[in-house]
């Protein structure tokens, strides 16, 4: 029975120490994870950024040695850009990438030759057409054009002529965004589609240049329309304005909360924002690499909230929060 005791006892002791050595180690180990946005001109990411170092700064005051890397390209339809970050990432070895892959098909391959040579990745805000990834960071897109296209139908009491003017082809965040708006619609028989077909591109020029044919062809008619992200939200509010159909005349619907988009809808020109928590995103991007990468359990798709904005919303604390965060407090 002594003996048994005693084995008991050394192994409980060795267990102790073995633990305490790994916990040293995983002290004293350094950390470089990769933050890699589809771009890094509009506003959107620089709450992304905000967010990631965020959590490079929580994690060193508890004395992890982490080094974040904010790196993507200008534009976001430069896919060769984003896949030559990828790749350069994956050949210096970092600890980790954290990735919102600007094309769902392109990025697939860099991403399983990541992790082909142990460099884990954990996808944010768009989707990949793969499950090899730790996790899956992201807003619940799919209801966000739910919520975008019920407002619409609340606007117009269920009748009258509806646009839809699409993002990218390949941007796997705004097509669910499109499709969940598109299969919402259907349910109410008196709203009619009457554009669908068009798509905004990468920057708020070419997105403006796509609003104003719109407007040129349908100005006349229609009632509301629904654009899936911040340039497209923002080219579209601008042109209505230019053509005097803004301040409700025409009912407008964007996605995510960039300044100019909450001035807007301040100003009477926008009448509803879908909005994301893109500070929580890039935040949870970085905490669930490391925890991935101190082996412990992290879940594979984390749902971090999309909310509909009002004017009769906007000023509720929870909601100021959304659409002012505090970048400057993370990015100086």
């Amino acid at each position: 029975m002594k003996s048994l005791l005693r084995l008991l006892l050394a192994g409980a002791v060795w267990t102790a120490v073995s633990l305490s050595m790994q916990s040293a180690l995983a002290a004293d180990k350094s950390y470089t994870i990769a933050v890699i946005p589809k771009g890094t001109t509009h506003e959107f990411w620089k709450s992304i950024n905000a967010g990631a170092f965020k959590a490079r700064n929580e994690l060193r005051e508890k004395g992890v040695r982490i080094d974040v890397i904010w790196q993507g390209p200008l534009r976001e339809d430069d896919r060769d850009q984003q896949i030559q970050v990828v790749e350069n990432f994956t050949t210096k070895r970092v600890s980790g990438i954290v990735l919102a892959p600007l094309d769902s098909q392109a990025l697939a391959r860099p991403v399983h030759n990541a992790l082909g040579a142990k460099v884990p990745v954990v996808i944010i805000d768009s989707g990949l057409k793969s499950d090899r990834y730790v996790s899956f960071v992201a807003t619940d897109n799919y209801k966000g054009g739910v919520l975008a296209a019920e407002h619409i139908a609340k606007l117009l009491d269920g009748k009258g002529n509806v646009i839809l003017l699409r993002y990218a082809v390949g941007s796997a965040s705004t097509e669910e965004r499109e499709a969940g708006f598109l299969a919402t619609l259907k349910k109410y028989p008196d709203l009619k589609l009457i554009s669908s077909d068009q798509y905004a591109g990468a920057t708020r020029e070419t997105a403006y240049q796509a609003s104003q044919n719109l407007l040129n062809r349908f100005g006349r008619e229609v009632n509301a329309i629904f654009c899936p992200n911040e340039p497209s939200t923002i080219a579209m509010t601008k042109a209505l304005r230019d053509i005097g159909k803004a301040d409700g005349k025409v009912k407008m619907i964007g996605f995510d909360a960039g300044s100019q988009s909450v001035a807007d809808m301040k100003n009477g020109d926008t009448q509803g924002l879908v909005v994301q928590n893109p500070v929580k995103m890039g935040y949870l991007g970085v905490m669930t690499m490391m925890d991935h990468l101190q082996g412990k359990p992290v879940e594979k798709r984390i749902d971090t909230g999309v909310v509909l904005v009002t004017p009769e919303n906007m000023e509720q604390p929870e909601i100021k929060e959304l659409l002012y965060p505090p970048l400057d407090k993370y990015l100086k």
